[in-house]
């Protein structure tokens, strides 16, 4: 798949359990999802300086009977709700639900970039011009077979990531969202 070329428009694609919100596994009760703390700051900058917002998130539990798509839907207007009140709005949530044991094999669940170019068409992104950020081999491999650069957070499974191939190869390592925001304005700047 090629990337979608608009100079000007670039995004930063964010996964959900483990980036910007804490870790909890197969999360679905809207009550327990927390930003980590400077998340809001972090994507108000990132939005100052002209990137689109995405988040994109495998939701394997769905697949595995653990919770349900209107369970993620909750969820994720729980997630606007808490973005809100930081003063951030997302541009866009993409999900995928499937995983290849339960459900089928798609072109969508990370580490594959089907939800970054989805999205980056619906928005008209240059991918080359756009990062992905999370804490899992997984989030760097899709973002950089999207065309993205990719930056680790050291959340969530990110410290586990560091040691892994896909880990090492990162773009850009952060401690936190804030931090990996901060780094990739600055690499913009350059």
């Amino acid at each position: 798949m090629t990337a979608v070329k608009r100079p000007g428009r670039w995004a930063v694609f964010l996964d959900r359990d483990g980036t910007l919100l804490h870790l909890v596994p197969y999360l679905k009760d809207p009550a327990r999802a927390r930003l980590y703390a400077g998340a809001g700051e972090a994507l108000r900058g990132l939005k100052k300086a002209g990137a689109r917002l995405v988040v994109v998130t495998n939701q394997a539990g769905v697949a595995r009977g653990l919770m349900t798509r209107d369970d993620v839907m909750r969820l994720h207007r729980r997630l606007e709700q808490l973005l809100r009140a930081e003063k951030v709005r997302l541009d866009g949530i993409e999900v995928c639900y499937d995983h290849p044991e339960f459900t089928k094999e798609c072109d969508c669940r990370k580490p594959r970039p089907g939800m970054l170019i989805r999205a980056a068409r619906k928005l008209g992104i240059d991918l080359e011009a756009s990062w992905t950020i999370g804490d899992s081999p997984s989030d760097l491999d899709a973002g950089r077979a999207a065309g993205t650069r990719a930056a680790l957070v050291l959340t969530g499974y990110g410290r586990e990531t560091l040691e892994s191939e896909s880990g090492r190869r990162a773009d850009l390592v952060a401690g936190s969202l804030k931090m990996a925001a901060r780094g990739i304005l600055a690499a913009r700047l350059d």
